[in-house]
């Protein structure tokens, strides 16, 4: 089965016109995670991620991340883009959320620039945000790409789109 995009308005994108193998780009929108009370994240030094199919995945680098609430965790997972993945646990207060952030210690030279970024599943968050919209997760548990107004589909990850 072959998925029908939808046709983007003025201001939006396609994630069927982005790349494959994917592309970094910088952006300047402003990122903020919230959890349990805390702004963990609050950046608009991003960069983000864009391939076929898939809403971006924003990479935030570490001195824009309250980095003493993310703890290493032994999960590693490999991209065949990015390399070598690893994750993180976030914990805030009573709130503990398991391998919920990744990031690449060593990625491969075309992704070099976000080694040691740290991305975030927005699902298991209070709230993430791209220039205060607040933002719905990609569908499924594998991917963790952002969805915002100015992105349309359809997007890997809902029921029946393994095949694509």
């Amino acid at each position: 089965m072959h998925p029908q995009p939808i046709p983007p308005q003025p201001s939006q994108e396609s994630v069927w016109d982005y790349p494959r193998p994917p592309r970094l780009e910088d952006t300047s929108k402003h990122i903020q995670i919230l959890l349990n009370g805390v702004m963990l994240v609050d950046t608009r030094q991003a960069k983000r991620v864009v391939e076929t199919s898939h809403p971006p995945v924003y990479y935030i680098p570490p001195d824009d991340i309250q980095m003493t609430y993310l703890l290493p965790s032994a999960r590693s997972t490999y991209c065949e883009w990015k390399g070598q993945g690893a994750y993180y646990h976030v914990v805030v207060g009573d709130r503990r959320l398991e391998n919920v952030a990744w990031y690449y210690p060593t990625p491969t030279p075309a992704f070099a620039s976000i080694q040691n970024y740290v991305a975030f599943y927005p699902a298991p968050m209070d709230a993430c945000l791209v220039d205060g919209e607040t933002v719905e997760p990609q569908p499924g548990n594998f991917y963790g790409g952002w969805i915002t107004r100015d992105i349309v589909g359809p997007f890997k990850g809902a029921p029946g789109s393994w095949g694509w």
